[in-house]
């Protein structure tokens, strides 16, 4: 484990609560932000976010407060943890208070909406001159948060950043794993969710181990047809923020996108089914920049499109879903 450095966790949901909790066991000093006042205050009294991650309690090293400065102040390291479809607006107004030293690391999924830019491209516009690292894989909060084995990638143009970010978070369950793809990661990140969806309206509809296993690979084919047109690496998508997180998110009902989908096929609404989830479902929006992207690099996507033609168009979960599967195989989806 790296040497002790001051971090600020911006995000008080289960992913930015299990990066804090995990970031403190680690020996850092940790300044976990959330929006909630009222959801800091109770954390920091009892010592746990009973409302994300109830059987996970603090290190004595992570703090949890509601005040943006305080938990900026002296901050080495910047994490972002939002959502994407508000990170834009929080940059704007907060960028100026980040220390003009720290490293900025994002740990969301997502693009902006309408326009489809990757967080890299938001952060870079706010905060130019702030090396930046975005960290992505299978992970689920709580496994993290509990230390079970797990893995993740750390990417970024920076390799210093990367392999300093990569200490800070490696520990004896925590592998971690720098590359320089930002690219690749982020549109695998982002997009994996939409594939999550359309992989839980499948299950929901009872259409089988095969199908779920035919839309993982097809989604898979898509999110490397997309990254090769933007310029990632293609071995990107078959590591652990590639094919890694995609099989993660498509079969485990840990994955709120996952059970988004199973409620679509259950007859739920889209804001049904978002208010049974509970929290922010990613897909929702990165399905409208998916469809966004695929025009821009004249990309085949399929199953990002049907799940956009679901979520936007008023399309039959189950028509759009069956149609997937009775597509003619062309040899660049095999």
């Amino acid at each position: 484990m790296s040497a002790q450095v001051s971090i600020a966790v911006l995000g008080a949901g289960s992913w930015g609560t299990a990066l804090a909790i995990v970031l403190a066991r680690n020996g850092h000093n940790v300044s976990l932000w959330a929006r909630d006042s009222g959801l800091a205050e109770r954390s920091q009294q009892d010592r746990v976010n009973a409302r994300y991650l109830p059987d996970c309690p603090f290190p004595a090293s992570l703090q949890i407060t509601a005040d943006l400065p305080f938990a900026l102040n002296a901050a080495e390291q910047v994490w972002l943890v939002l959502p994407t479809k508000v990170l834009a607006d929080f940059l704007s107004d907060h960028a100026s208070q980040f220390p003009h030293d720290a490293i900025v690391v994002n740990a969301s999924k997502g693009f902006e909406q309408g326009t489809g830019r990757q967080i890299s491209q938001m952060v870079s516009s706010c905060l130019p001159e702030h090396p930046f690292v975005a960290v992505s894989g299978p992970t689920f909060a709580h496994e993290v948060a509990t230390a079970k084995p797990s893995a993740i990638t750390v990417a970024s143009v920076h390799a210093q950043a990367a392999e300093r970010i990569a200490a800070t978070l490696r520990n004896p369950t925590l592998r971690t794993y720098p590359t320089d793809d930002v690219i690749g990661v982020e549109i695998a990140g982002g997009l994996k969710n939409v594939l999550a969806i359309a992989a839980g309206v499948a299950d929901g509809f009872g259409f089988g181990a095969n199908a779920r296993a035919a839309l993982i690979t097809r989604g898979l084919a898509e999110l490397m047809r997309l990254g090769a047109a933007a310029g990632a690496k293609p071995e990107t998508f078959m590591g652990l923020a590639g094919v890694g997180d995609l099989v993660l998110t498509c079969t485990d009902d840990q994955s709120r996108n996952r059970r988004f989908g199973l409620k679509l096929a259950q007859g739920y609404t889209r804001e049904e089914a978002v208010a049974a989830i509970g929290q922010s479902v990613e897909g929702i929006g990165a399905a409208a920049e998916g469809e966004r992207l695929a025009g821009r690099y004249q990309v085949d996507m399929p199953i990002v499109h049907a799940v956009y033609q679901v979520l936007y168009e008023g399309v039959l979960a189950r028509e759009a879903v069956s149609q997937i599967l009775a597509r003619e195989p062309r040899h660049q989806e095999i």
